[in-house]
């Protein structure tokens, strides 16, 4: 237990160094590139820290424990929303800006309805996994379309040494989230394991936790450092990343069926906390700390409930 709890303390130094790394590099690169800090959010952030679901999710199906994949998929967006996004607020009030709304929020929970349809017929095969993949790259043209910060004149060229730097410092954060992430979730395992914690609750909270630390982590650093921008737009986009992406590659090469058992509960709540959230968006235009506390009780109902169903 000693030297788990040792691991467990290097894993959390190194998602803390690793967010803050990230974060750092990410909107000293978006002023760089004159691109607003939200699309990297959306875009390289939402990638990165959605890494750790994707590589879950290939190895479960490969595994044929294909309800862990479709599972932390599920588990992982609820989190996002109820945890990270929770966790987020309480540090720092998040205002949310037009864009997300009318544009990135609405293709959120278009990716989550398509995604529930394609798990009604109990599968996900390739032409779901190609339609899944589509969207995410029709989101993406869309969004880089509109990325430009018109009161940026800032340029890359005449930057390299930053731009360079910036570039290693969210390569090297990236690094330090993966690593720190593996180390917490394999620690916490093993200690969950040892105090008497049964198989089905370690899969429901740690794994799905585990894969999640890196969003947690860099989403409120971004928010602690006032970069609402980059905490919002990683949630959101790593939410599309999960369904879309991971489930679209998996539905690709490794087509798989769906446990019904699922429609029943989690995705159900995939689908409500989604519309909340998209709820506070539309009439509040931020999500004040009160509000971050809602979610975190959403997200402590979800994985009682989980494990008790």
């Amino acid at each position: 237990m000693l030297i788990e709890s040792f691991f467990l303390i290097i894993g959390l130094v190194l998602l803390y160094f690793g967010s803050e790394f990230l974060v750092k590099g990410a909107s000293s690169t978006a002023l760089l590139l004159s691109v607003k800090p939200v699309i990297v959010g959306l875009t390289i952030v939402s990638f990165a820290t959605s890494a750790p679901e994707l590589l879950v999710s290939l190895v479960a199906a490969f595994n044929d424990s294909q309800g862990i994949s479709v599972g932390n998929i599920l588990g992982s967006n609820v989190i996002n929303i109820g945890l990270v996004l929770g966790m987020s607020a309480v540090f720092k009030t998040i205002q949310i800006h037009r864009q997300i709304i009318r544009f990135d929020m609405p293709f959120m929970l278009a990716a989550c309805v398509l995604f529930g349809l394609f798990c009604m017929d109990g599968h996900i095969d390739q032409i779901d996994g190609v339609i899944l993949l589509g969207l995410l790259i029709g989101y993406l043209i869309l969004g880089i379309l509109n990325s430009k910060d018109k009161n940026n004149t800032i340029h890359p060229e005449k930057n390299l040494k930053k731009f360079s730097i910036n570039l290693f410092l969210v390569v090297f954060g990236i690094a330090a989230l993966a690593k720190g992430a593996s180390l917490v979730v394999e620690s916490a395992i093993f200690m969950a394991r040892r105090i008497g914690l049964t198989e089905a609750f370690i899969g429901i909270s740690i794994v799905a936790m585990g894969t999640s630390l890196p969003e947690l982590a860099t989403s409120v650093v971004a928010a602690a450092k006032n970069e609402s921008d980059l905490s919002l737009g990683n949630i959101v986009g790593s939410n599309l990343f999960n369904i879309c992406l991971v489930m679209g590659v998996i539905g690709i090469i490794s087509p798989i069926h769906i446990d019904k058992a699922i429609l029943n509960f989690k995705f159900p709540f995939m689908i409500i906390i989604t519309f909340i959230l998209y709820g506070f968006a539309l009439f509040k235009k931020r999500i004040e700390r009160s509000t971050g506390f809602v979610f975190i009780f959403l997200f402590l109902f979800y994985i009682i409930m989980s494990y008790y169903k």
